[in-house]
């Protein structure tokens, strides 16, 4: 085709070709608007979307929804709210002056990391006899932690500490109760893998002097576990609910949240009434003669007789209650109020109280002692029958201060078995006196079928034996005579006192009439004759009047009688004006002359003397008149 034909078809077809291109860009522009449109649609949503949502979070949700459930902010705080048990110290224990015995402080509880002590580079020859290659083994610094700790250690040596480390990877609890001075001494040596707890224990800063009295916490479960720790529990040790506290995202908690009571003290303590001067001075007295006598154990009580509050309580041996897993369950117990024994010739005021009540006998009843006589085929004799023989005819008071076993069974004879055997029931003798102290047993009597058949169950209570009570029981009794014949309650917690030691809590205990006024009148003059004219001599005080018995019974094992005995002394001062009845009791004294008047008699003048001076009792007579031999 000729060039001029092709040019006049190329500029026919123009035309067509640029309609195409055109409403293809409107195709494309179409497409692009629709997209748009899409797209802001898309973004319009999102944007109610986000507006409604932060409508709710911001503003709806500051309200509690409905249903009852919490809003936004408060699931919030319940998140980082955390709960937190308060510290609430036991309370201190104090005597009546206001010496401590008891308290909460702070401790430390060491505990070690083997796996995170240093580690030293040693270079070791590691190669053998075949020639391997050596090379630096890594050696653990368990002796240099031990030698570093075990100064400051009384369980443990070093080496032996170095071999405890060596067994256990961590967690190993080496040592507890360390006081902040031996903490802080191990705190600034800085080793790695050595850490301290910090936390609060009981302590007793009187150690074993009142032991027996106070008992002990258990450390873990700080719960008291005996004496007044046990039996005040619920005074002792408060509770209260755990706190709510807020914390940060890193665990640690926010002081601003925590609320007024986060530590909770008060100045109120349990106020016994022990006084502790009296108690370390009847304790000396006890361990003089149980070291003189080379006896077993020994008891002290000194109670005020109006009120059973008990003075002084000593129970030799006794333990540290800072270290009570270190002794035996025995060592642990109370045996004044837990044991039983007879009381041989301490008993015989009371059986004396019982004839008077009865109207058997009159104080100047006279009987006659033979020295022996046979009882249900059973022979019975005065302790010094093969020495002295009879003592004839003799009256009460005689009969007291000679200590007559055969006289006492005279006198108790003017009674039925069924009267004595009821008027011991009513003076409590299978019944526990009631004290508030853990671990008391009841006394002990023999069945009424025994005591109204068996001549000799009646014959030998006469004179203290075949009946047992606990050394607290024969205190009682003995108060019951010098308080005008009420059966008061022993007793060791006198109430709630705070820092000033005014009383805000007083504790009662019941008490009840056994005898007549009359009756005890007559029993504490009877007895006071022991003392001036009787076995009881090595317990007079020059210017005192003081009543009092002696005591000496056979211990008895399997139901026959032993060699061993069980020395006593019961003194009641003073006499015009009864105030306090003080009791020693030595078990199986084995050295030297054993009586109740040389073995527990000392002891009880050595107390009384204390406790007249510091009581401030005046003199019954002139001071410097001693009394007559």
């Amino acid at each position: 085709m000729a060039p001029t034909a092709r040019a006049s078809l190329a500029s026919s077809n123009k035309p067509c070709m640029s309609s195409l291109s055109r409403r293809k860009q409107q195709r494309v522009r179409k497409q692009q608007t629709r997209r748009l449109l899409v797209v802001w649609l898309i973004l319009l949503l999102a944007s109610f979307a986000l507006g409604t949502r932060a409508y709710w979070l911001q503003i709806a949700s500051l309200q509690t929804s409905g249903g009852g459930k919490p809003s936004l902010p408060e699931r919030a705080r319940a998140q980082r709210t955390v709960p937190l048990p308060p510290y609430i110290p036991r309370r201190a224990i104090v005597d009546r002056r206001g010496s401590v015995l008891a308290s909460d402080r702070v401790v430390y509880t060491l505990y070690a990391h083997p796996e995170m002590f240093p580690r030293l580079e040693s270079l070791v020859d590691t190669s053998d006899d075949a020639g391997s290659d050596g090379g630096a083994a890594l050696v653990d610094d368990a002796a240099a932690v031990a030698d570093r700790i075990a100064p400051w250690l009384d369980n443990y040596t070093a080496d032996e500490l170095a071999e405890r480390f060596r067994q256990q990877d961590t967690g190993i609890r080496v040592a507890d109760n360390l006081t902040e001075d031996v903490a802080r001494a191990i705190a600034d040596a800085r080793l790695s893998g050595i850490d301290l707890e910090r936390t609060y224990a009981r302590y007793y800063p009187q150690h074993d002097l009142a032991a027996g009295i106070v008992g002990y916490v258990q450390r873990d479960e700080r719960s008291g576990q005996a004496g007044v720790e046990y039996a005040r529990e619920e005074l002792l040790s408060r509770q209260g609910d755990p706190l709510r506290v807020q914390q940060a995202g890193n665990g640690q908690l926010l002081p601003r949240s925590l609320p007024d009571n986060a530590v909770q003290f008060d100045d109120s303590r349990l106020q016994l009434t022990l006084d502790l001067r009296l108690q370390r001075a009847a304790r000396e007295a006890l361990r003089a003669q149980m070291e003189v006598f080379a006896a077993k154990r020994g008891t002290v009580i000194v109670m005020d007789v109006h009120t059973g509050a008990l003075v002084a309580l000593v129970s030799e041996p006794s333990f540290n209650p800072n270290r009570y897993f270190a002794h035996e369950l025995e060592e642990l117990q109370n045996w004044a109020i837990g044991d039983l024994f007879e009381p041989g010739s301490t008993f015989k005021p009371i059986n004396v109280a019982i004839a008077l009540e009865a109207g058997a006998i009159e104080p100047g009843t006279v009987v006659y002692d033979p020295g022996r006589v046979t009882i249900g085929g059973w022979p019975i004799s005065n302790h010094d029958f093969y020495s002295r023989g009879g003592n004839g005819s003799i009256n009460v008071a005689k009969v007291l201060q000679v200590s007559s076993n055969v006289g006492m069974i005279h006198i108790m004879q003017k009674l039925s078995p069924r009267q004595y055997y009821k008027a011991l029931l009513n003076l409590g003798m299978e019944k526990p006196v009631g004290v508030d102290l853990l671990g008391e047993t009841p006394g002990h009597i023999k069945s009424e079928f025994q005591f109204l058949n068996y001549p000799i169950e009646p014959a030998t209570a006469a004179f203290g034996q075949g009946i047992s009570l606990t050394s607290l029981k024969l205190a009682q009794l003995h108060a019951t005579i010098a308080n005008g014949g009420r059966l008061v309650t022993p007793h060791v917690a006198r109430g709630l006192v705070n820092a000033n030691g005014d009383l805000q809590k007083e504790f009662e205990f019941p008490s009840r009439r056994v005898f007549s006024e009359v009756t005890t009148r007559a029993v504490l003059k009877l007895m006071e004759t022991v003392v001036t004219d009787g076995s009881g001599k090595p317990a007079r005080i020059p210017g005192y009047r003081i009543a009092g018995k002696t005591g000496t019974a056979q211990k008895a094992l399997n139901g026959y009688y032993t060699n061993a005995r069980i020395t006593s002394f019961v003194g009641i001062v003073p006499v015009e004006a009864p105030r306090y009845v003080v009791l020693a009791v030595v078990d199986e004294p084995t050295r030297g002359v054993i009586f109740g008047s040389t073995v527990a008699a000392p002891i009880v003048k050595s107390v009384m003397e204390v406790l007249l001076v510091l009581e401030g009792v005046p003199p019954s007579s002139d001071p410097t008149v001693e009394l007559a031999d």
